[in-house]
């Protein structure tokens, strides 16, 4: 196997397949390598609805040799170490690969060591995640018969930060349809200190959690879960101890030393997520363990000639496919001018992200907004008849449901404009 590429790519999720599929669009010529040692492809962006019995799990995934670009070479391995002042990067076991330029996109990695029982009780009963096996989310919604549905989420940077909060939504939305409101109590407990950082889509959610009657506790880490005997402990966030009201209707108790305990008969967590071991162990990363890239080049501070974009990026932006879609063009645009002319492209990345927030069976707002936490509404949406995208809508429900699973499949990941 010839071990030197023009371009390698660590990942073979949404950037680097969107990323080798785009450049190949440019110029075929180009010699790509994707190091990528996963079977399937995962569409992880349907998993919400999955989650709630409204999706195809099934649909959701495609063979990895599927969506690879043809004229790619595959690398079915995993990438274990850099050797960035010589241009290459180590295998388990295809041995080292070297490069011209590197685009680095693994993804990032569920630590549930960072939360005390987690590792045990994740996936178990009643402690159920969207983020590793949303089918078992659904299970035990389906199960529900009342009590506490807990709905929460680290204080780590997360995939998709709105995830933890849209299965809230749309589990009170189920307990309303099958009956049992009446006996439920929904708490929405986030170590932030407000639902969202885009003042008129928080104005929307807090309206939602009104409408539903969800508690919402901000400034709620949780720091460890007794799975066996259905117990989540939380760190509040508070100036003083005084500010702490414990909640009796929920049976929650203050312990003292800024904990609280909650008892629950439904758990959801997003997991802890950290970059990948072989990032975290590289010089490539910041103080906070992620790829230390430049903001708007996404170029490495200290090797020219590496990339990085996607969930391991050290970017102050919400970590989605969305964001993806427009850091790859930057990306791709760097490397193709840096071949031609020894310099970077002028376009810039201004921190685009998007997150879908279904609030309920058929109805969604779309947050979309730049590092500024400015809302920034794509123009298409009036094609679409949507002209506040920051209220809840059935059309943008069937753009999160049909719409957008067939542009990633069909556009994104073969490196077409969507």
């Amino acid at each position: 196997m010839d071990n030197h590429f023009q371009i390698v790519i660590i990942g073979g999720g949404t950037g680097g397949i969107m990323s080798a599929a785009t450049l190949l669009a440019k110029d075929k010529s180009l010699s790509i390598a994707i190091v990528e040692p996963a079977e399937y492809h995962y569409y992880q962006a349907a998993w919400t609805l999955v989650g709630a019995n409204t999706f195809d799990f099934e649909k959701s995934r495609k063979k990895m040799a599927d969506v690879m670009p043809k004229g790619v070479t595959w690398i079915k391995d995993f990438a274990t170490a850099f050797n960035s002042a010589k241009n290459s990067i180590s295998t388990k076991a295809s041995g080292d690969i070297s490069y011209d330029f590197l685009i680095v996109s693994p993804g990032l990695v569920m630590d549930t060591s960072q939360i005390e029982g987690l590792t045990e009780a994740l996936g178990k009963g009643v402690v159920c995640s969207n983020y590793t096996n949303p089918q078992h989310t659904w299970e035990v919604l389906k199960n529900f018969k009342g009590g506490n549905a807990i709905f929460t989420q680290p204080t780590t940077p997360i995939k998709c930060g709105g995830a933890p909060q849209k299965i809230a939504y749309l589990a009170a939305d189920y307990f309303r349809k099958t009956g049992i409101q009446s006996k439920t109590n929904v708490v929405l407990a986030m170590p932030g200190t407000v639902i969202f950082g885009v003042q008129l889509i928080k104005e929307t959610l807090m309206e939602v959690v009104k409408g539903y009657g969800i508690k919402f506790k901000p400034s709620y880490a949780p720091v460890k879960i007794d799975g066996e005997n259905k117990i989540i402990t939380f760190k509040v966030n508070v100036a003083e101890e005084s500010l702490i009201h414990a909640d009796s209707s929920i049976k929650e108790k203050y312990m003292g030393d800024l904990l609280v305990e909650m008892p629950f008969d439904m758990l959801h967590i997003a997991p802890p997520q950290v970059a990948p071991e072989f990032v975290r162990n590289s010089d490539l990363v910041n103080d906070a363990g992620w790829l230390d890239v430049d903001i708007h080049t996404l170029q490495h501070k200290k090797y020219a000639n590496i990339f990085g974009l996607g969930d391991v990026a050290g970017l102050p932006t919400a970590k989605t496919g969305a964001a993806i879609r427009k850091q790859v063009p930057v990306v791709i645009g760097n490397i193709l001018q840096l071949i031609k002319e020894n310099k970077l492209a002028e376009k810039i990345y201004d921190g685009y992200s998007s997150c879908p927030l279904v609030t309920g069976y058929g109805k969604m707002v779309l947050a979309e907004f730049n590092y500024k936490n400015e809302f920034t509404p794509d123009p298409k949406l009036k094609q679409m008849l949507v002209f506040k995208s920051y209220k809840e809508h059935w059309r943008l429900w069937m753009l999160k449901k049909y719409i957008l699973p067939y542009l990633y499949w069909n556009k994104m990941l073969k490196g077409k404009e969507v």
